[in-house]
């Protein structure tokens, strides 16, 4: 009788448990990576020159995560490459929806911007091969399907820490009378990158975003499965000639594995480092003094150590909850382009007929080049506007090196406390300057297949998002 009793009592105890668990709300979460590196031989670019890889430092990947809270799934995937196409990207999300049946709505993938990472866009004088962008889809699609099969009960969290000192503005404002030439043969009135030291600085051209977001995911125990980071910094560079690299972006996600996770863990911590707004920031003090000299890859890995140290901080802080809503909204917008004008195209043709070389090296040539290719480029471009909402922080994805300025107002205006941008998302269509920067000029507004939508698709854009994150506020009050 008394064991009759005591099996009552545990198949009781177990049905309400099994009753909570299939009634009550359950959130999940998987997380995985993806080799993605090049071949040695095949094309790197981030220069104004086509590099041949000679050797590979460390491997690139495709990171992602998988959020699931019952009804909607969400996948984010950061690549270690400089910039991929739309046309990359949506074959990666077709065939990952199609193992997974995510929506492609709903999968939101994006560019490191590494400058050492394999050619996945054709621009400058770099090309694709066309074997490694069938690699690229296939692999950030492996990133999805792999991090849903390791969807598990989850927990999540976020945080936001500070980290001024790694980034500064790369556009400076010159003394009056400082020749600042452009390829076009006109004058701009900011340079970019105008050397530490330099007795013609005045001021930057614009702000900083020092915000370091964080999203952490653990298992209901306290495992680590991933976590999210997002730092407005281009990149740091100073790798080795012909090597490949993530960047301090792989070099961050080490650091933080080792900070936050064991080793043989099953299946494996994934820390991911995601572009912010960086348009026109770098990790170099103009107005500072020159540094020492460094050896090729101590530059990034101080970065990412510093920064790593900011995530752990706030880490070590965050509150998890048990459950929360998942939702994302996208919308295709069409923008012009900036295509060259008639006797712009005759001046470029000029200047490449005496060219010495295939191989372009003077700024002019580069440029006329770039003109000639943008000739045959449509009058208008669509793109894809993307905003998450992962309980009460939103994420938007935008497809440029989006300028930073316009990352502070998202942040400051955005329904959703906290929010961030992740920048060449679902795309790439080149810098996002301002109305106000492509008034003054200089590098990041050239006219080239890295530069080319119209003077006002920063506002479009941004009213675009405050749309799509109005909607979300609307439809998860």
């Amino acid at each position: 009788m008394k064991h009759l009793f005591l099996s009552a009592a545990f198949l009781l105890c177990g049905g309400i448990l099994f009753g909570q668990q299939t009634s009550g709300k359950v959130f999940r979460a998987g997380a995985a990576t993806s080799n993605i590196t090049p071949k040695i031989g095949t094309s790197n670019n981030g220069n104004f020159q086509d590099v041949t890889i000679k050797s590979i430092h460390d491997e690139t990947h495709a990171r992602g995560i998988v959020l699931d809270d019952g009804q909607n799934k969400l996948a984010i995937v950061v690549s270690d490459l400089c910039m991929v196409s739309r046309e990359t990207l949506d074959e990666a999300k077709r065939r990952a929806s199609e193992v997974t049946k995510i929506p492609v709505t709903n999968m939101m993938m994006s560019a490191t911007h590494t400058h050492s990472g394999g050619t996945a866009c054709s621009v400058f004088q770099s090309k694709p091969d066309p074997e490694y962008l069938k690699f690229l889809s296939e692999r950030i699609a492996d990133a999805v399907i792999r991090a849903n099969h390791n969807l598990a009960p989850a927990r999540i969290g976020w945080g936001v820490g500070n980290e001024p000192s790694q980034v500064f503005n790369r556009r400076w404002k010159m003394k009056p009378g400082t020749a600042m030439p452009n390829p076009f043969g006109k004058q701009d009135q900011v340079k970019m990158n105008p050397g530490i030291g330099n007795p013609n600085l005045v001021e930057p051209a614009g702000p900083t975003d020092p915000g370091l977001p964080i999203i952490s995911i653990q298992t209901p125990a306290g495992k680590p499965i991933a976590l999210l980071a997002n730092y407005s910094l281009h990149y740091v560079g100073g790798n080795a000639s012909a090597e490949v690299s993530a960047d301090y972006y792989g070099m961050f996600a080490e650091r933080m594995h080792k900070l936050v996770s064991q080793d043989g863990q099953d299946p494996g911590f994934v820390a991911i480092m995601s572009n912010g707004t960086s348009g026109n920031i770098n990790n170099i003090n103009f107005g500072g003094k020159t540094p020492d000299a460094v050896q090729p890859y101590e530059k990034m890995k101080t970065v990412a150590n510093v920064v790593a140290a900011e995530a752990y901080k706030v880490y070590q802080t965050i509150k998890y909850q048990d459950w929360i809503s998942l939702a994302s909204v996208q919308k295709e917008i069409t923008l012009g382009v900036r295509k060259p004008a008639p006797d712009e195209i005759t001046r470029a043709k000029d200047i490449l007929s005496k060219a010495k070389s295939p191989v372009s090296t003077s700024m002019e040539e580069i440029y006329s080049k770039e003109t000639i290719a943008l000739k045959d480029y449509p009058d208008q471009v669509n793109i894809i506007l993307q905003a998450f909402k992962i309980g009460d922080l939103a994420i938007t994805a935008i497809p440029c090196e989006v300028f930073v300025e316009i990352g502070l107002d998202i942040k400051k205006r955005s329904p959703f406390q906290p929010t961030f941008s992740i920048s060449l998302a679902n795309g790439y269509n080149g810098y996002l300057p301002t109305p106000e920067h492509h008034k003054v000029g200089g590098y990041e507004t050239w006219r080239a297949r890295s530069s080319y939508l119209e003077v006002d698709a920063s506002p479009k854009i941004s009213a675009t998002l405050f749309e799509l994150l109005n909607k979300l506020k609307a439809q998860n009050p």
